[in-house]
């Protein structure tokens, strides 16, 4: 068994450097071209052109999902709140309904700062 592994690792390791000396050609040597251009060229007849941008289907998927994200949040702060009110001074359920609150407050957060990244980071790519 050590044996077989041995010789497993020895041609993994033969074949990633047998494929480390394969010159780069073409689209992926051009560092002018950016993500974009590389994009555009594997795009089929049946796409829509318009990937990033306003009107981009990047751009509407991130839109979709922070939208889900947000009303997630709220429907789960009011949620929180309904609990913490019906809890009745019990320490628990009190507890309970406060981190279901702090909870959905966190997550919108960082849904917001990950919208504000991903768009920080598309927008300096298409720019590139």
């Amino acid at each position: 068994m050590k044996k077989l592994t041995k010789i497993l690792v020895a041609g993994a390791a033969a074949l990633a450097l047998a494929f480390s000396f394969v010159p780069v050609t073409g689209v992926l040597a051009d560092p002018v071209g950016g993500l974009g251009d590389g994009v555009n060229q594997a795009r089929s007849n049946d796409q829509p052109s318009n990937l990033f941008g306003d009107g981009g289907i990047i751009t509407g998927v991130i839109n979709a999902v922070l939208f889900i994200v947000g009303i997630l949040s709220v429907v789960m702060i009011i949620y929180g709140g309904i609990r913490y009110a019906t809890s009745a001074g019990e320490a628990k359920r009190v507890t309970d309904a406060k981190n279901t609150i702090m909870y959905a407050i966190v997550g919108l957060i960082v849904s917001i700062l990950a919208y504000a990244i991903v768009n920080f980071v598309i927008g300096n790519i298409i720019q590139s």
